[in-house]
């Protein structure tokens, strides 16, 4: 066994996801420190500001930061390494750019973790990199699980197929190395589950990914778990909820948007057709957090 994960180095600390994981992880005991472009949240924030399409920059962050790391002797300042940086996709940017970005920082992490023998390293995958949008795409199967076709649609999910193809490059070259590549969902924040009311007469608009989403919490909780997954190797998650977006039983969805998809097991109600049963007997990953019961509190 490695040692116990306590200090956490979170890339890309002030986004999405980023703003609510780095307390969570805080409020359970990790020393967290947040390494993104703009500056601290507030003046007592561990952080660094940094462009991690520097690779300079990132190797400093990763490894200068905490005054205490070299008092207490460490080789490394950090156990452990979330990286969650990246441009989202869909953006008023040019493709070669957002290709540039995504992958150069993801590069810039990995390499600077493998430098300094930061062996653990979390990474924000994507559901993407499966041939999101399933609907153009000719989908095999449901529900989809981590044996899935992978297909680079366009440039975002292009950098989410080839950064797991990296990890699993950096992972065969150093066998003690581990990177977790969890493919996260869309994923909302718990004000946003009030325009979910707005999809249930148009099941086309989110044709796109099965219908599928993941509660922001529920991530936070994923990677907390992914942290203390002791597994050398690349390794891949799909981190969904255990429903759809959708009122309408998933059964009746595909008879009517995908009549002619295999169906590898029995769909019950309104389950989810990407699969996270692999994080839940792996991980232990059990969603808490659905729209459905967040909507009747609201009412």
């Amino acid at each position: 066994m490695s040692k116990p994960i306590k200090r956490v180095a979170v890339t890309g600390g002030h986004g999405k996801v980023g703003a609510v994981l780095v307390p969570y992880l805080r409020e359970r005991g990790y020393d967290v420190f947040v390494i993104d472009k703009d500056g601290p949240l507030d003046p007592d924030e561990a952080m660094m500001t940094a462009d991690l399409e520097d690779f300079g920059q990132t190797l400093d962050a990763l490894s200068s930061v905490g005054n205490d790391v070299y008092a207490r002797g460490e080789p490394q300042a950090f156990d452990a390494v979330v990286h969650l940086a990246s441009m989202p996709h869909p953006r008023m940017i040019p493709d070669s750019d957002e290709f540039r970005v995504n992958m150069i920082t993801t590069y810039n992490v990995f390499e600077s973790c493998r430098r300094l023998g930061i062996k653990n390293i979390v990474w924000s995958a994507s559901e993407v990199a499966t041939g999101v949008p399933y609907d153009k795409t000719d989908a095999p199967y449901v529900p989809v699980d981590e044996d899935y076709p992978m297909r680079g649609y366009n440039v975002y999910s292009l950098t989410k197929v080839l950064g797991e193809e990296m990890a699993r490059q950096f992972c065969l070259n150093d066998p003690s190395l581990r990177i977790t590549c969890l493919r996260l969902s869309n994923v909302m924040n718990q004000d946003e589950y009030a325009k979910f009311e707005s999809w249930q007469d148009d099941p086309t608009v989110r044709l796109w990914n099965f219908w599928t989403y993941v509660d922001n919490r529920d991530v936070a909780q994923s990677i907390e778990l992914a942290l203390k997954y002791d597994v050398r190797g690349k390794d891949e998650f799909f981190i969904t909820n255990d429903e759809t977006v959708m009122r309408t039983p998933s059964s009746e969805l595909l008879d009517l948007h995908y009549p002619g998809i295999e169906r590898r097991k029995e769909i019950t109600g309104n389950e989810v057709l990407l699969s996270n049963d692999k994080a839940k007997r792996v991980l232990g990953f059990k969603p808490a957090y659905s729209w459905l019961d967040a909507l009747k509190e609201q009412q």
